[in-house]
Order: structure tokens, then C-alpha cells, then sequence
């Protein structure tokens, strides 16, 4: 929800499309029950993570730096 909160910070959501997204997550019990969201959400949420950069976040490959606790 951190993610959806930051969406409706940034103006990416309106405070209603918050609320409608807010409230259909928080009743689903499933992931699949997220995926059967009302298509006009689904596109808020898709423009708002494009513009946010999320799915590049989601691709990228990890980075393993110095001290990081792996040897």
C-alpha cells in the first residue's frame, strides 16, 4: 500500500482512484482476486508505475556490492 500512497503523494492517482484500489486490495483475498480489479483502475495503476519507473525497478538485475554480507 506504500506504493499506492506514494502514487496519490506524487498527483499519479487521484484521491478517488486511491480510495477505489485502496479498498479493492484490502477486500481481496487472493492475488487473484487483485488481478480481477475494474480495467479503468488497472490503467491508473499502470500509467502511474510507468511514469514512476516501477517495472524498470522490477527488471533490473541486482547489484552485489562490496560488504554486503555475501562472500
Amino acid at each position: 500500500m506504500k506504493t499506492i500512497d506514494e502514487m496519490l503523494h506524487l498527483a499519479l492517482l487521484t484521491s478517488d482512484q486511491h480510495h477505489q484500489i485502496s479498498a479493492w486490495i484490502a477486500h481481496a483475498d487472493s492475488p487473484e482476486d487483485i488481478l480481477n480489479m475494474p480495467p479503468l483502475l488497472w490503467q491508473a495503476l499502470e500509467r502511474a508505475s510507468a511514469v514512476m519507473g516501477i517495472d524498470k525497478d522490477l527488471l533490473r538485475p541486482p547489484t552485489f556490492e562490496a560488504g554486503d554480507g555475501a562472500a
